[in-house]
Formats: structure tokens, C-alpha cells, sequence
């Protein structure tokens, strides 16, 4: 970074501002002579260092730069001036005599040039957060973009104050803004400036709320329905406290008198009687407007809801002094900086009793907000405001060249343009079906407001002033902002944040003299409502007796009376509900949808929702699986919008679940019903606003039709200023799969029949009285009751296989009844009564609840799968590094441990290689930051290598002795050869001796169990104690760490030492290069080569296997009937070509098209000219562009008008083509 620091102190009084005021104004000399010049004269007053070069180039004069073309070619060049993390300038010396189109042209090409800049830098620097546009001598104008994520800039501080004039320079507030941008630009950040104050404010209004609860004493109806419940202490004061807010703000914007609420309360804070009945008669009066006794003077006709109910006895409440102290310190806050993009966060959290306790902690950030309402809301009517704008500049263009009432009537035509698109961006209808406090619609509104400024300016620039009093009556107003909402608090604040945002907006650009009464309205625009699920009654379930059905609440325990731990307390229920008539709920009409719907997975449906509603919902949406995620009925329901063409683009938060497989059919379904992703997040951190919980999330936009998106991957985070996470990203633009990823359509690939059923998900005990130590196994039989030791059964889980080994036992009884049980083990079965079957009471699933001596899931095919294997191969289904080991065959695998059944080493040596991995990671999902092994798209959809592709007896050989070496090497350093969780490489069993127990099933030696609670260490062999700091994560973060050629760290490099990480690397570096030649490809080949093979032969196996040809990995367990000696011994040729990536230049190097209509209006003409550029592969002269198009009348006499604006707009550049003139795309 730069050094902000300055180089001498500015000066202590206005004299300098004048003398450079007077030295510039009128002066007339070339761009670059008076550029320089006067940004080192400004830096002068400003008492900020002077640009000067550096081998950096970080701040400089003439800084160089490469733009990157469409078609392939580069070009070089250089920004007036440029100071990292800070900004952009561009000047121009305009003519003094310009018109006024003249002079906004010639801005305009200064800004559009800034932003090509910006873009051009060097991804490491990032953008910068300010652009400065300066004609020397006359103003300077100042945009920005602080998300730095590649969004527009947009006019700052707003378009009706973002020119600074020369003589303007003699305000010192405005000299210290340029100070900060050449200093410390983020400081000037709206939301960082108001994020303070917003935490602050909320922080005391938690104090009071809570104080307040206490005292009201309104108790909740827990046996009333969801819908009809009484009102609760909660709700009298979150109302109460809103109108309090809504005071405090209209005192300090003057829709009050200024300070007059906050004087009401100092005068009567000694006695808060008199103070109930003065704010009672206050709002009262709010409501109706008029002369208020309460401040003896006029107020302002509010209206709206908030203030109505002046009778309800909870409307005015009686405070304690020192509640009356809480609020007067609320009061004194500067509620004009409050930023309403958190404030609704935080005060639902201050108000919610369950929330309190997150107030202080993470929020969600604006730019966060920001990062999904762009693209998905601004960008497109931005797109369309650009076309509009082109419009009506090639329209003042042509009436430059006019004189008189043509003039006139050119002009007025230029300003039709922007006065339709005005309309449009007015109408334009926005909605979040999951509203919230409305984070999303404010900073939704707050852009539109932007652009309207824009829009506003540019007509007074194109005529008279008058203009744009044509606006009156039709402006952007909280009526075009939709949202829904299940919770009434939320709803409510959702209005209110809406409004103190509007009103914000309109107080700071507009004044308080054009605020209209009433001052609020009752729009109805947030709908308190279920946004999936609508139905016509709702009633108590009865079970057959007709007695009413309850359930577990999901969070209340008690201790057990015999063994003291805790478990679920049956008397803390709550009701089940039918719903009667239930259906899909409706939305209202929008153009464009955007929200943050709520995050349940699908196992905490029932718990969360009620397994009524949950039965409701998925018979009123049998299009989205059972197995998906809630946020999902959100996603399809938008998705089904825009392909309906009812809504142009959706834009919504989910998990980071969103790749994997029970959630991408949906997203697959939608791409299939022809629309496509515009932007893509697979992967970005969160904050959960229920449980203030720091969560992964995905972002996706869908617009109709086929298209390319632009996927953005978080590269970096920062801790920030309030614990939020600062991203960076890296961005490819193309066809966006359903897997969230552009290339190889791997979430394309189909599940192959040669691999089904030997890969499974481990088993589920459901109950921690399965686990026992080894006293206590000893306790229950082991080694002295007959048959009881194949019941004790070594466990594993996936922490287990990444990590240091816990050596954990589980009971397992898997095929005894209950009966059997307690005839053949009767301590083992009261042992698993008192500690399991509590918990298995409230379990939803009636077989979990019948067999709870048995797991919940004890998966019978694996057992099957296994049996007479003495290892199987096994991976953690979430985990850092994607590692394959071999696992005994008698150990059990947790749920978190993904099952391949297979004992060759050939196939561990393919599933460890780096092919595999990539598919893995590309198929696979993510939880958190970690990948998530899926057997059905990872392992079924894989393509293993035959002799069709290259693989050779010997190549097989070869793979299956270095995955032995390498799963050998792993164990050996860990210290896991002769630990009994894993048996030696090539061996089926235990390194240890094993006894036969008296039903003669092989049994783990005795001395071997662990004791629970104990280290490893402790009951470890001997061998290899001292290597068991090692883990299988911490030895791949090393070999990750040396192939990326970082330098290790200290503990990095014992590691590598202990672990012989170099020996581990080689051996890996061999089995990649064997795996590579079994499957034909070059050692050198990258990623998505790779990917693109696997592709290609997955859509050859399941054409093989469609034709009844199957290359099965197990045959004589999947295919016991089918021949093993015709497997694998010939090479079926399917008649598919490589594509010779120099066909597509041999064949043509002339583009192939068809002329297209030329569009009617001169928007659409905009657009279509702009589009033929950017896809165009070549700079193309006038005649190649007029060819691609058709059309009668003198439709090309406008084109060199045409495209001199829109490069005057920075969306086309003019290069030289032989001895002519050719244009390409920007």
C-alpha cells in the first residue's frame, strides 16, 4: 500500500483556497500540461503528499495499465493519476466555450474511461473505492464503489452533491472530503460511518427493552395457534419502543422540531406519569397532525400505523426514572447516521428476548447485502439506463448540428428517452419473500434513489430545469418494494426501517421543505404471512382416540433419574397442527425477486416447523424433493417466476448445500426450463440472523434464456472492522453448471451401473448409550459372556480417519429382537433402556422409536457389501484434503464416513490420485469451507480407466503397489501399524493377535480396547507413540503447502520431518502420473483437461451400459452371474472423436452469422450495436457492422453517431484497421 501520510500540514485558513480558486479559474492550456499541474497544486492545498513514481507504481502520475479484449488482443494505457487502494483520477481540459451537451459529453467520456481503468488494474490491487473525474478549472466530480467487487460507481456523496465547482473549494467540509479520499477513502464509507452509531443505538434499546419486559408482565399463550396468539410483553414493548424511534428520528431530521422529543423527556424524566400521558397525546396528535399540546406547537400529519391505537392500554407506557434515563441517552444518538441496511437487525435482535444475547456480535454487513441486490436488481435496469442514456446522447449529438426549432425538437426527443426510461425505473416492482427487517428492500431503494438522481440530472443536462418538475407525481417511493414475512415484529420494523431509509434519502438530497403529508403512508406492502405454504384452516392434531397430539419442544432436557445425564423432558411439548386446504402460497407481482430466505436443513424441518406443516408443505411442492433443504420452496417457487417470464431476474441466499446433490436437482430442473445463472457464489460467509451464527452460504442470480454469468470465488478473508469477513474474489465469466461451476458439465455426469451398490454413507447409533469404555464393555460381558464379544464392535468416525484415533467401542446388536436381547445380554439391555430408548421415545420416525435398542440407521447393505472382506477403503465425508485409506473389515463406519467396499488396491491407488480428487471436489458439495464427499455423484458418476483408454496389465500393477506404498507410509508414520482401527497394508486383520470368542466370530484382543476419555497415547502400542502428534490433515497441509511452493513453517517443517511428507509427495507425484497414462492423458494435463475426460467417458460408460454393457468393479458381488474373465479385456469402440483443438481455426477464420432486424427504437438500436461488438472475435470496420444487420430506410446514416457515443460511454473503442477505422466491444 502507498504511504497515506501527509507531506506537510494543509494550511490553517481559507487564503490558500482562494489563491488556488483565482490561479485556475478560466485557465486555458492542454489536457496533459494543465492536469499534472493542477492535481500537484491540489495536493498542495490539501496538505497531502504529491504523486511521485515508484517501483510500485502505487502513486504516480501516468500510471501504465493492459486492457484485455474480447477477442484475445491487448492494449496498452495509462491513468492521469492513480493512488492505490484510493482512487482513479482522469481529467480533461473541456473547452470554455463548450455547450452544455459539450461539457457532459466530455465528462461523460472522462468518467466511462475511469471505470475501464479501474477495471484494468492488476486483480491483486483490487479497485480502487473513489473515482475523480476533474475538468481542470471548472468541477470535480467524485464516484465510488466501496465493496470493491467490481460494481458500478455510482455518484457520491449522491448525484445532487457529487460536483465539487472550482469555487466550491473554499468550503473547508469539502476540502477535508478530498483529504479523506487521498488518505483514508474508507472512512468516507456511509456504512462504516453509521455502523457505529446503528450498534450503539441498538445496544441501549436491548437495556431498556429488557428492563421494560419485566415490569409490563404480559405473559405468552403457548397453547394458542402460532397465528392467534395474545399479545406478549415482548410485542407491547418492541411497539411501544418503535414509536419511540420513530420520534427520536423525526426530531433529529426536523419532520419534528428539532430536539423536541428528546426535551420532552428531560422535562418530565422526575415524573413518569406525566411524561406516559404527554407521549400518548403526542403521537396521538402525529397520527392526525395538526397543534399537539404535548409539545405546544404544529406537527406534521404522519399517519401510517405506527401511531394508531392511542386507547390501547399498552401504547404509553408507565417508565421507571431510569428507564427514562435509557431512553433520553437513545435519544441524544445521532439518528441521522443510523444505517437502516443493519439497524433492522439489530433492533429485532434488542427486541427479541430469545436474540438479545447476539446483539454485539456479527451482523450482516451492507456490502455483503450489496453483493447480491447489484447484480440481480441494479445491474439490469443500469444496462437499461446506459441504452437509454446512449439514446438520448446520439440525439443531442445530431441537434448539436442543428439550429433553431429542429434543435428543439431533437432535444426534446433526447429527452423523451430519459423521461420513458424515468417512468420505467418508477414502476419497476421489487420483491423479498422473506423480508426480515428489510435489509435487503432498503438497500434495494437506496440504489434506486441513485439511479433516479442520475436519471434527474442528465435531463437538466439536456435542457431547461423546468424538465424536471415533469417528475412530479411520479417518483421511486416504498410502494414498488414488496416484501413478506412470517414474524409480526419483523414485518413491522421491516415498514419502519423502509421509511426512516426513504425518508433519510429524501430529507438529504431533497429538504425538508418537499416532504409531503402525510408524512407516512399505510401501503401495505409488507405482508405478514407464511411465503411457501397458504392454507384455509389450521386445527389440532388428534391422534386415534382423539386425544391431542404433541411433541418434544426439540430443546428442553432433564437429568435421568438412575444415571444422572441429561435427556429430552416429555413434559416440555408443544401442539401438532393439521392444516386444512394447505397449498402453495402466492407472490405478489414483481420484476425482479431478491431475499435472504430461512435457513433449515431437512432434518431440522420437522423439529423447527412441526411434521404437520412439513407434511403440508411437501404434498403443495411435490416438484421439490423431500430430501432439500426449506430455503429450496424459495428458490424453485422465483426460479418458476422468471422462466415464466413473470419476473426478469432472481436473485437468493442459500446454504453452501446448494451444490450438493439433493439441492442442485432443483437448480438443474430450472436450467433445463431455459434460464440460466447470471452470477454465482458457490461458497461466502454468512451470518445467521436467527442464531447470530457465522455460516456458509451460496449466492445465485437467474435471468431468463440462455446466457454466460459471471462466477465469483472468494479468495481471501479478512477479519473487518465489526467481525464481518472482508472477501476478495477471483471472477470467470461462462456458462454456470448446476454445480455452481463453469467448464466441464460435471454436474451433468450420470450415475454409472459399475459402481452401483458398493458405496455407502456410514451408520447412524442415534444414542450415546451405544458408546462404552472398556471397563464398561467388561462390565456388560465382554470376555466372560458368551457371544457378547462380537456385539462390541470397533467405530469410526471421519475425525477419526483425518485426525488422531479415539479407539472408540459401540454396542452393536444389529439382527436380535428386543427379546433376544434381553434373554442373551440382559446388562446390556438395561443399559441401552436407561440410556437410549428416553431419547428414542420423542423421535418422529416410529421404527427409530419401536427398535431402540437397535441403531438408527445400521445400513444392511454395507454389512452385506462387507462381508468376508478383510478391509474396505474409506474417506471422511467432510474434510480438508480428500484422502482414501484402507479400513479393517470388521470396523464399523460412522455417518460422517463415506464407504467404497472394495479391498483392491488398484481401486484405492485410482480414488486417490489427483483425477479423482478434482471430480470429487467438482462433483462433490461443500459444508462450511470444507468439501463434502457425496457416494451418488462422486463415486457413482465415476468413470474408472479400462483398456479403452490406456490402462495395461502393467499400468494396474503399478497403481496398486504404490497405493500400498503410500497407505503403508501413512500408517507406518502415524504410528497406526500395529494400532487395531486399521490393519497393516495388504493385511486383512489386526497386527495384533486375536482371540476367538465362544461363537468363534474373531474378536479385538482385550488389552487393545481404549478407555474413554483417555488419550490415544495411552493404550497405543508402544511402537509409534512418539508420532502420534501426526494426523493424515496435518501431513496433507504440508504436501499441499510444498506442491503450491509456499515456505513451511516451523511446526509445518517438523512435520515434514516426522511425517516424511518429501517420501509422501514422490509417491503421490508417481501414482498421479500412472493414473494419468492408465486414462491417456499427458502428465502436464491441468484441471479441466481432466475434468473434460472424465466427462466425455462417463457419457460413453452410460452409453456402454445402456447397450447392456457394463465394466461392473465388484462382478462377482454386484454381477455374481456375469463372467469375470470378460471384464476388462477388451476396448469397446463407440465411434466418439477427439475434437483437434485447431479445427474450429481451419475451418473458417470468417465469422459466421445472420443479419438480425434492425431494432426499431434507438434504445434497442443502442443495445444491439453494443451487443454485435462485444461477441464480435475481431475489431470490426463500419461495412462488417452495417452487414449484420437488415433493414430498410437510412437506418446507417446514424450508425457513426451511434458508436461515437458509445465510446464516448467507455462500451466501444475505436482502433485502426489497415488504412480504416474499426470498433470493437469494451
Amino acid at each position: 500500500m502507498p504511504d497515506l501520510s501527509p507531506a506537510a500540514e494543509a494550511p490553517d485558513n481559507d487564503s490558500a483556497a482562494h489563491a488556488f480558486i483565482t490561479r485556475w479559474s478560466g485557465v486555458h492550456a492542454s489536457e496533459l500540461a494543465t492536469a499534472q499541474s493542477f492535481v500537484i497544486e491540489l495536493c498542495e492545498l490539501l496538505g497531502v503528499a504529491k504523486p511521485h513514481p515508484t517501483p510500485a507504481q502505487d502513486y504516480m502520475f501516468e500510471r501504465p495499465v493492459t486492457f484485455a479484449h474480447g477477442d484475445g488482443s491487448t492494449s496498452a494505457g495509462r491513468i492521469d493519476c492513480y493512488r492505490r487502494g484510493c482512487f482513479v483520477l482522469e481529467a480533461k481540459k473541456l473547452k470554455a466555450a463548450a455547450t452544455t451537451r459539450g461539457f457532459d459529453d466530455g465528462l461523460l467520456r472522462a468518467r466511462s474511461q475511469a471505470e475501464g481503468y479501474a477495471r484494468a488494474l492488476p486483480a491483486l490491487e483490487g479497485r480502487p473505492p473513489f473515482l475523480i473525474v476533474v475538468d481542470v478549472g471548472n468541477v470535480i466530480e467524485l464516484y465510488a464503489e466501496f465493496s470493491q467487487s467490481g460494481a458500478t460507481y455510482t455518484p457520491y456523496p449522491d448525484p445532487r452533491s457529487h460536483r465539487i465547482a472550482l469555487a466550491d473549494l473554499a468550503r473547508p467540509e469539502l476540502r477535508q472530503r478530498l483529504v479523506q479520499i487521498w488518505q483514508d477513502p474508507a472512512s468516507l464509507n456511509p456504512a462504516r460511518i453509521s455502523a457505529q452509531v446503528t450498534r450503539e443505538v441498538a445496544a441501549l434499546l436491548a437495556r431498556l427493552s429488557q428492563s421494560l419486559e419485566s415490569s409490563v408482565g404480559f405473559k405468552p399463550n403457548k397453547a394458542a395457534a402460532p397465528t392467534h396468539q395474545a399479545q406478549t410483553a415482548s410485542e407491547v414493548v418492541a411497539n411501544y419502543l418503535t414509536r419511540c424511534l420513530f420520534s427520536m428520528f423525526a426530531e433529529d431530521v426536523e419532520l419534528l422540531p428539532k430536539g423536541a422529543f428528546t426535551q420532552l423527556l428531560q422535562t418530565h424524566r422526575a415524573d413518569p406519569e406525566t411524561l406516559q400521558h404527554m407521549l400518548r397525546i403526542l403521537w396521538a396528535d402525529m397520527d392526525h397532525g395538526g397543534f399537539s399540546a404535548a409539545l405546544a406547537g404544529k406537527v406534521l400529519h404522519f399517519n401510517g400505523k405506527l401511531f394508531k391505537g392511542a386507547q390501547d392500554a399498552g401504547y404509553s407506557l408507565l417508565l421507571t426514572p431510569e428507564q427514562i434515563e435509557l431512553l433520553i441517552a437513545a435519544a441524544r444518538c445521532n439518528w441521522r447516521e443510523v444505517e437502516p441496511a443493519i439497524f433492522g437487525t439489530l433492533l429485532e435482535r434488542a427486541l427479541d428476548p430469545t436474540e438479545r444475547h447476539a446483539l454485539g456480535a456479527h451482523y450482516t454487513p451492507r456490502a455483503y447485502v450489496e453483493r447480491l441486490v447489484l447484480p440481480t436488481v441494479i445491474e439490469p435496469l443500469r444496462a437499461d439506463w446506459a441504452d437509454a442514456r446512449a439514446a438520448a446522447l446520439v440525439l443531442a449529438r445530431e441537434a448539436a448540428t442543428l439550429q433553431g426549432k429542429a434543435q428543439d425538437d431533437k432535444l426534446a426527443d433526447a429527452r423523451a428517452h430519459i423521461r420513458a426510461f424515468h417512468h420505467r425505473l418508477c414502476t419497476v416492482r421489487v420483491l423479498d419473500p422473506a423480508c426480515g427487517s428489510a435489509n435487503f428492500l432498503y438497500v434495494t431503494l437506496e440504489h434506486l434513489k441513485r439511479l433516479e438522481g442520475e436519471v434527474i440530472n442528465q435531463l437538466q443536462d439536456l435542457g431547461h430545469a423546468q424538465d424536471a418538475l415533469g417528475f412530479e407525481g411520479e417518483t421511486v417511493t416504498l410502494q414498488q418494494l414488496r416484501g413478506i414475512e412470517l414474524n409480526e415484529r419483523a414485518a413491522a420494523l421491516a415498514e419502519l426501517v423502509l421509511w426512516i431509509g426513504w425518508l433519510q434519502w429524501h430529507v438529504r438530497t431533497r429538504g425538508l421543505a418537499s416532504v409531503a403529508e402525510p408524512v407516512v403512508h399505510n401501503y401495505g406492502n409488507i405482508e405478514c404471512r407464511d411465503a411457501v405454504l397458504a392454507w384455509d384452516a389450521q386445527e389440532p392434531a388428534l391422534d386415534d382416540n382423539g386425544q391431542l397430539l404433541s411433541r418434544w419442544d426439540g430443546r428442553t432436557f432433564k437429568s435421568h433419574p438412575t444415571t444422572g445425564q441429561p435427556v429430552p423432558d416429555e413434559a416440555a411439548q408443544v401442539p401438532q397442527w393439521r392444516y386444512l386446504g394447505a397449498r402453495k402460497s402466492s407472490w405478489p407481482p414483481a420484476d425482479f425477486i431478491v431475499g435472504n430466505p430461512p435457513f433449515i436443513g431437512k432434518q431440522r424441518m420437522s423439529d423447527a416447523l412441526g411434521e404437520g406443516y412439513v407434511q403440508a408443505l411437501r404434498a403443495a411442492w411435490p416438484e421439490v424433493p423431500e430430501s432439500c433443504d426449506f430455503v429450496m420452496h424459495w428458490w424453485q417457487h422465483a426460479a418458476a417466476q422468471v422462466a415464466a417470464g413473470h419476473a426478469q431476474r432472481m436473485g437468493l441466499i442459500t446454504t453452501n448445500s446448494l451444490t450438493m446433490i439433493f439441492n442442485r436437482r432443483v437448480v438443474q430442473a430450472a436450467l433445463d426450463a431455459g434460464i440460466h445463472l447470471e452470477m454465482a457464489i458457490a461458497d461466502h460467509p454468512w451470518v445467521d440472523g436467527a442464531g447470530n451464527a457465522a455460516v456458509r452460504i451460496a449466492m445465485t442470480v437467474l435471468a431468463k434464456g440462455p446466457g454466460e454469468g459471471d462466477l465469483l470465488t472468494v479468495t481471501d478473508e479478512v477479519p473487518g472492522e465489526h467481525g464481518e469477513q472482508v472477501v476478495s474474489f477471483t471472477e470467470q465469466v461462462g456458462l454456470i453448471h448446476a454445480d455452481l461451476s463453469i467448464g466441464a458439465n460435471v454436474a451433468a455426469a450420470s450415475k454409472l451401473i459399475s459402481n452401483r451398490g458398493i458405496s455407502f454413507m456410514g451408520m447412524i447409533p442415534l444414542g450415546a448409550g451405544f458408546w462404552v469404555t472398556t471397563d464398561e464393555a467388561v462390565q456388560l460381558g465382554y470376555g466372560s459372556v458368551p457371544g457378547f464379544d462380537k456385539h462390541v464392535r470397533r467405530y469410526l468416525n471421519g475425525k477419526d480417519l483425518m485426525d488422531r484415533p479415539r479407539g472408540i467401542l459401540a454396542l452393536d446388536f444389529f439382527g436380535l429382537s428386543s427379546e433376544e436381547l434381553r434373554q442373551q445380554f440382559p446388562a446390556a439391555y438395561q443399559w441401552l433402556k436407561e440410556r437410549v430408548k428416553p431419547q428414542r421415545d420423542q423421535d418422529k420416525r416410529a421404527s427409530r422409536r419401536n427398535n431402540w435398542w437397535l441403531w438408527g440407521e445400521s445400513v444392511p447393505k454395507f454389512r452385506i457389501a462387507a462381508e468376508g472382506l478383510r478391509r474396505y477403503i474409506g474417506t471422511a465425508e467432510t474434510a480438508k484434503h480428500r484422502v482414501f485409506s484402507f479400513i479393517d473389515g470388521d470396523v464399523l463406519p460412522d455417518q460422517k464416513v463415506r464407504s467404497v467396499v472394495h479391498d483392491s488396491a488398484y481401486v484405492l491407488g485410482v480414488l486417490s490420485s489427483q483425477l479423482h480428487v478434482a471430480w470429487a471436489l467438482a462433483t462433490g458439495g461443500t459444508l462450511e469451507d470444507r468439501p463434502v464427499y457425496n457416494t451418488s455423484r462422486c463415486f457413482e458418476t465415476f468413470p474408472f480407466p479400462d483398456t479403452d483408454t490406456g490402462l495395461t496389465p502393467a499400468l494396474r500393477e503399478q497403481i496398486a503397489h504404490l497405493a500400498e506404498q503410500i497407505d503403508a507410509h501413512r500408517k507406518r508414520v502415524l504410528g497406526h501399524d500395529s494400532f487395531p482401527l486399521w490393519g497393516k497394508a495388504g493385511m486383512g486383520a489386526s497386527g495384533a493377535s486375536a482371540t476367538a470368542d465362544a461363537e468363534g466370530a474373531p474378536a479385538a484382543p482385550t488389552p487393545a480396547l481404549p478407555q474413554r476419555g483417555r488419550e490415544p497415547e495411552t493404550f497405543l502400542p508402544q511402537r509409534g507413540r512418539e508420532q502420534t502428534a501426526l494426523t493424515l490433515t496435518g501431513l496433507y497441509n504440508v504436501l499441499t503447502a510444498l506442491r503450491e511452493g509456499r515456505a513451511l513453517s516451523p511446526k509445518e517443517q517438523a512435520i515434514h520431518t516426522a511425517g516424511l511428507v518429501g517420501v509422501l509427495r514422490e509417491l503421490h507425484d508417481e501414482l498421479d502420473a500412472a493414473v494419468l497414462a492408465a486414462y491417456g492423458l499427458a502428465p502436464t494435463a491441468d484441471s479441466e483437461a481432466v475434468l473434460t475426460r472424465l466427462v466425455q467417458l462417463n457419457a460413453q460408460r452410460a452409453q456402454e451400459e445402456a447397450q447392456g454393457q457394463v465394466r461392473w468393479l465388484r462382478p462377482a458381488f454386484q454381477h455374481p452371474e456375469k463372467s469375470l474373465s470378460k471384464q476388462g479385456l477388451f476396448a469397446l469402440n463407440d465411434g466418439a472423436q477427439e475434437v483437434d483443438s485447431g479445427t474450429e481455426k481451419s475451418l473458417s477464420n470468417q465469422e459466421q452469422f445472420t443479419p438480425q432486424a434492425w431494432p426499431p427504437t434507438l434504445p434497442e438500436q443502442v443495445r444491439a450495436v453494443a451487443a454485435v461488438l462485444a461477441a464480435a472475435k475481431a475489431p470490426l470496420p463500419l461495412p462488417a457492422i452495417e452487414a449484420r444487420f437488415k433493414g430498410r430506410g437510412p437506418w446507417k446514416k446514424s450508425l457513426p453517431t451511434l458508436l461515437a457515443t458509445l465510446e464516448a460511454l467507455g462500451r466501444a473503442q475505436t482502433v485502426a484497421l489497415g488504412d480504416e477505422a474499426a470498433w470493437r466491444g469494451t
